[in-house]
């Protein structure tokens, strides 16, 4: 006798989720200028799925997708509790102060929200005390902006330095007024039950949705330190946004480093607790001062450089180095150390801040003298030089730690946890190897979403025929001169993207000179002010009477980053961005590869070139009536075999195959009416993408 069907399984969350993102729905009600978006409802329906059933999912959502909402959505409907991490501390801030509140109205949801970040993002109140009693405060301001501090410090109630008006986030005394891991007091400390961190660790604590950052994450995966030892275990949903940046920010937490910055900062706490709690009973300034010296010989022994290069560290020395020197560089600093350990040792007993010193002479002391012997042969060791020095070991790839501290089998009795990593670019292929592969999720659902913008109509790439090879020493004043012939017409608009720092400045000083201060054009260059200030500047544009901007940049630059509008009309990329073949970490990828029997170049190289042009073309296209155009001036692109994987993985943009359509395109590009903004709606077709 046949059995009658069953019932088709009910999906709670799947069918709420879908009725929000109707064109009748919550959202299209709550704001003026919704619409719903076919790829946005597909993410926030797989994001549901993977929060009701567990698992991991990896989705590439591209520009114009709305990825913020699909998984927000979702995560605010489900009633479990979520940890949502972002690339960076002022995504951080955007998700948690404005689209999480947003959307919680919208969505009618009554939800607790906590934002957490890391120790050197809060104020500690003891160090602000022992900075005022100091007589070694940062020149030519230090007094004026610990002033500053001291007044904002009476009235803030979450000591998150980000909220504090004109600190600068590259101001010296930024480390002389937060705490570490290392010089935190903890329980010990006077001013414990007022702790600015300890007060947000609570709130996390307490809260249904957690905003933090990778660096946090990977900071407590590495250490277990960061408060989220107590609060991960309690969240069944994690959420990372930006999630290609995983890899590079894990391994830095889970190698080990050290710093001449660490040195120096040691020395200086050193002498200023001894001279201000334990003056006489030892030589405090001896003390200090053989730290700090032997910071500096090291740093000495490693030679002058312009700018910062990485050197690479597969002998007894870096490459370059003189190993006798080295080694004795090494065991000066792990002497004086030592010694400094000896001191505090003695006067542990009189203040808490000798017992975290000497807690910290010992870390340091060890870790000066795992530098000194040979490194793990799973590990990759180098030295980052410039003004200070980095000894950095650290693994290759963060998929071991993925895959046996985050993936392990739930404990009897508990709901699998749901993993969420989504991303506008993790990859050119259709399993997102670039990602999966390092981070041990070749197991997770993939998703690949497309843009639903036409790119056809709004952008067009051209590839000069004419323009030096990369490789040519002109290739640099070629880029310039076509970038600067392009913002004479377009009255700026204009942002050059550079795969290294000496083009940067080559290309940076010949558009300074071609738009002098009267010529109706602005030249900003990467570090001739912070990030957000040269970001505020090039998005104001021409408005106000202002001249309009061409702004020079690299690294950073390429992702992250929104100009929607017509304040960027081009976009020029001087050449394909290849890893580096020097870097020691990109050659010790290569050398496992070919271990493998697989072509580095290939299997590494090339999706490696494939996402950060994704990235660095991303920058473009940011509104559904944005308009545009990208150069990339480097002809491999049309010339060798590997260019056609590499134009397959940018936007399906037309192509212009000369010169006179290109210079077609600028001038309707000059000609074309600026697109009118509706920056009022929750979810709006023109607005700037996240």
């Amino acid at each position: 006798m046949s059995q009658p069907p069953s019932d088709p399984p009910r999906h709670p969350l799947a069918d709420a989720v879908r009725a929000q993102f109707a064109d009748t729905g919550p959202l299209a009600q709550a704001a003026e200028g919704f619409h719903a978006r076919a790829g946005q409802t597909q993410l926030a329906l797989a994001v549901a799925q993977a929060i009701e059933q567990g698992g991991v999912l990896v989705a590439e959502a591209a520009t114009g997708v709305g990825k913020t909402f699909a998984y927000l959505v979702p995560a605010l409907l489900s009633g479990e509790r979520v940890l949502l991490s972002t690339a960076t501390k002022t995504l951080q801030d955007q998700l948690f102060g404005r689209d999480l509140p947003r959307l919680a109205r919208a969505l009618g949801v009554p939800v607790r929200m906590a934002l957490l970040k890391g120790r050197a993002s809060y104020l500690c109140l003891h160090r602000l005390d022992l900075a005022a009693h100091s007589g070694d405060l940062p020149a030519p301001h230090g007094y004026h902006a610990l002033s500053k501090v001291e007044r904002w410090s009476k009235t803030t109630k979450t000591g998150d330095l980000a909220e504090m008006p004109g600190l600068d986030e590259r101001s010296p005394l930024i480390p002389l007024v937060t705490s570490t891991r290392e010089n935190c007091l903890g329980a010990d400390c006077p001013q414990f039950r007022a702790c600015h961190v300890n007060l947000a660790r609570r709130e996390a604590m307490a809260a249904d949705v957690v905003v933090i950052n990778h660096h946090l994450f990977f900071a407590d995966l590495a250490i277990r330190e960061s408060g989220m030892a107590e609060l991960l275990p309690t969240v069944r949903v994690a959420i990372f946004d930006e999630a290609h940046q995983l890899n590079e920010t894990g391994i830095q937490f889970l190698g080990q480093q050290l710093a001449t910055g660490q040195l120096l900062d040691f020395a200086r706490d050193l002498l200023g607790a001894g001279l201000q709690q334990a003056r006489g009973l030892c030589d405090w300034t001896a003390l200090a001062s053989g730290v700090e010296m032997a910071a500096r010989q090291l740093r000495l022994s490693a030679g002058s450089v312009r700018g910062a290069t990485r050197l690479r560290w597969t002998d007894e020395a870096p490459d370059g180095v003189d190993p006798t020197e080295w080694r004795a560089g090494l065991s000066r600093l792990h002497q004086a150390l030592l010694q400094a350990g000896d001191a505090l040792d003695t006067v542990s007993e009189l203040a808490p801040d000798f017992v975290r010193l000497h807690e910290r002479a010992l870390l340091l002391a060890g870790r000066a003298e795992r530098f000194g012997a040979p490194c793990d042969v799973a590990l990759v060791r180098w030295v980052d030089v410039g003004q200070a020095l980095r000894l950095i070991e650290s693994p290759l790839d963060i998929a071991d730690a993925v895959r046996t501290r985050l993936l392990a089998a739930p404990a009897e009795g508990e709901r699998q946890r749901a993993w969420v990593f989504v991303s506008a670019t993790l990859g050119d292929d259709e399993r997102l190897s670039w990602f999966t592969q390092p981070c041990g999720l070749q197991q997770a659902q993939v998703l690949r979403i497309g843009s639903p913008f036409d790119y056809a109509r709004q952008a067009a790439l051209y590839v000069p025929a004419h323009i030096a090879r990369p490789a040519d020493p002109a290739h640099s004043a070629h880029v310039a001169r076509l970038a600067g012939d392009a913002a004479a017409r377009l009255g700026g608009r204009t942002l050059v993207l550079t795969t290294t720092l000496r083009a940067l400045r080559s290309i940076g000083e010949s558009l300074a000179e071609r738009f002098p201060p009267s010529s109706g054009v602005e030249v900003l260059v990467q570090g001739q002010w912070p990030k957000r200030v040269l970001m505020d500047r090039f998005r104001a544009g021409s408005a106000d009477g202002r001249p309009g901007c061409v702004l020079v940049a690299s690294a950073s630059f390429w992702e992250g980053i929104d100009m929607p509008g017509d304040a960027l009309q081009l976009v020029v990329i001087d050449k394909l961005p290849f890893p580096p073949p020097g870097d020691p970490l990109v050659e010790a990828r290569c050398r496992r590869i070919e271990s493998e029997g697989r072509s580095a170049f290939a299997d590494y190289s090339v999706p490696e070139a494939a996402v950060a042009l994704k990235q660095g073309a991303g920058r473009l296209i940011r509104r559904e009536t944005d308009t545009g155009l990208l150069v990339i001036c480097d002809t491999r692109l049309t010339q060798m075999g590997y260019g056609r994987r590499l134009l397959a993985a940018l936007p399906p943009m037309r192509r212009l195959t000369s010169q006179a359509e290109f210079d077609a395109a600028l001038g309707a590009l000059r000609a074309a009416p600026a697109p009118a903004d509706n920056d009022s709606a929750i979810n709006r077709p023109v607005a700037p993408v996240r």
